[in-house]
């Protein structure tokens, strides 16, 4: 027999009444003022609302924030108490499957039978249990591996502005580690578009790798509650799969400035006074709390990659630069790179990573990296003088420099998988002894006699 809603509230104990409702806001006068983070809930026109409470208003009174639509609360309603914070069911069944900030399904599909119930805000472990993350996760995307190395057990973001290409570069990753990887992933779309949801569960589905993934949505529709805490709850089901046996697990982010922007309006609706550019003031400690999580612990590790809007373009905006600070390596994705019909958009002057590192990487990939980089600083240099004056102005040592500059450029360019339909070109993956192999020929002038075209889009080079 199915338990109505009505009939699980009816069992929870009453804790108040509704007071107040402004819209996620909900005023609550308490018998006995829960802690805050507390989780509530009431019913609202025969469904039930949970709600997280973030202020003590006096000694009777909380405001809480709710995680679902407040269409048909009233003042007055019976508010019950959940007897701890927001948690969700996790288990080994969570594979293959699609929920929503709670852990209820969206996929159609049962209930999770859970080993038992996690809070989604939790604090990091202790730094004696973690493990430093020192070795390199190969893409096969060319420039990436080349210039910013992701870091295997560490953090990544890929910055770019509006359709720069941030959504597309984080599935081909997805798609390129698939078969290499040997972990799980887990997938938090924060503030996603329903449209971009359904595209990439579908996505997954048919190429096989939904059985081995999570995928959590909290959706652009959704109240700021369930966007904020969208990327915690897919922390959450990371952390329980590196503990439990899984090892290794990739976690995916996209987009960690609506996470940004869900606690900016929390902090309005708590009538907070806004900070720096109307940020909310506790924006690092946010940003904090779940990038301090991200962890490789002696049980397994959390490999993350988080693609973050850049406002207006403008890498130096708060947001930006709180979340720059946790990461290992940043791959800056250009507008400039992409007029050009340079995809991946990358900015191999201003993207880099930690890993690239004589040390870390090798002498042999540090030498060929830095020699690109410098070829194409010295043709970003030389780029004013030749659009006034022409190449032919140059001296021939910088004509030479430019000359493989544009190759080099042209040759970081790959095709995609995830985007073949609509391309007409069929997906590349390159090793990394390849590409550093290409670049040192380019370097050395073995490919001086081919057109620019030739190296544009396609894997590695013929030998």
């Amino acid at each position: 027999m199915t338990t109505s809603p009505s009939d699980l509230l009816q069992a929870a104990p009453t804790i108040g009444h509704v007071i107040a409702v402004r819209g996620p806001v909900v005023d609550i006068r308490c018998l006995r003022p829960p802690a805050l983070g507390q989780a509530l809930q009431l019913l609202a026109d025969g469904e039930i609302v949970t709600l997280e409470v973030f202020q003590h208003l006096d000694e009777t009174c909380v405001r809480a924030i709710a995680l679902h639509p407040t269409n048909g609360l009233s003042r007055g309603q019976v508010v019950t108490d959940t007897g701890g914070p927001l948690a969700v069911p996790v288990g080994d069944d969570c594979l293959g499957r699609l929920l929503d900030v709670l852990g209820h399904p969206l996929d159609g599909g049962p209930p999770l039978k859970a080993s038992f119930h996690c809070p989604i805000l939790t604090p990091a472990p202790p730094l004696i249990d973690t493990v430093p993350a020192e070795t390199m996760l190969p893409t096969g995307i060319k420039v990436i591996d080349l210039l910013c190395p992701f870091v295997r057990g560490g953090k990544t973001g890929l910055f770019g502005g509006a359709g720069v290409g941030k959504t597309v570069l984080m599935m081909e990753f997805m798609h390129s580690v698939s078969s290499l990887y040997r972990g799980v992933s887990v997938f938090a779309g924060v503030g996603e578009r329903i449209r971009e949801g359904h595209e990439l569960w579908k996505e997954m589905s048919k190429s096989g790798v939904m059985t081995r993934s999570v995928l959590v949505f909290g959706q652009m529709d959704e109240s700021p509650g369930v966007r904020y805490h969208a990327g915690f709850t897919g922390l959450t089901y990371a952390e329980y799969l590196r503990d439990h046996g899984h090892g290794e697990v990739l976690f995916l982010m996209d987009n960690l400035y609506r996470f940004v922007q869900a606690g900016t309006e929390i902090s309005g609706l708590l009538g907070r006074m806004p900070a720096s550019v109307g940020y909310q003031p506790t924006l690092l400690t946010e940003v904090a709390s779940l990038e301090e999580r991200i962890l490789s612990t002696r049980t397994g590790a959390i490999t993350a990659v988080q693609a973050v809007y850049v406002p207006a373009d403008d890498m130096s905006d708060p947001a930006v630069t709180a979340i720059m600070a946790h990461l290992d390596a940043s791959v800056i994705l250009s507008r400039e790179q992409a007029a050009r019909g340079i995809y991946p958009a990358v900015d191999p002057l201003a993207s880099g990573s930690r890993l690239l590192d004589p040390r870390v990487v090798g002498e042999h990939h540090y030498r060929v990296a830095r020699a690109v980089r410098e070829h194409l600083a010295r043709y970003k240099e030389l780029e004013d003088i030749i659009a006034m004056l022409g190449v032919e102005e140059l001296g021939a040592e910088d004509r030479r420099v430019v000359a493989r500059a544009r190759r080099l450029q042209r040759y970081l360019t790959q095709p995609f998988e995830v985007v073949a339909e609509h391309t007409g070109l069929p997906g590349v993956s390159v090793a990394l002894e390849a590409t550093l192999g290409d670049c040192e020929r380019f370097l050395d002038g073995a490919y001086d006699h081919l057109a620019e075209e030739d190296c544009y889009m396609r894997g590695a080079m013929p030998i």
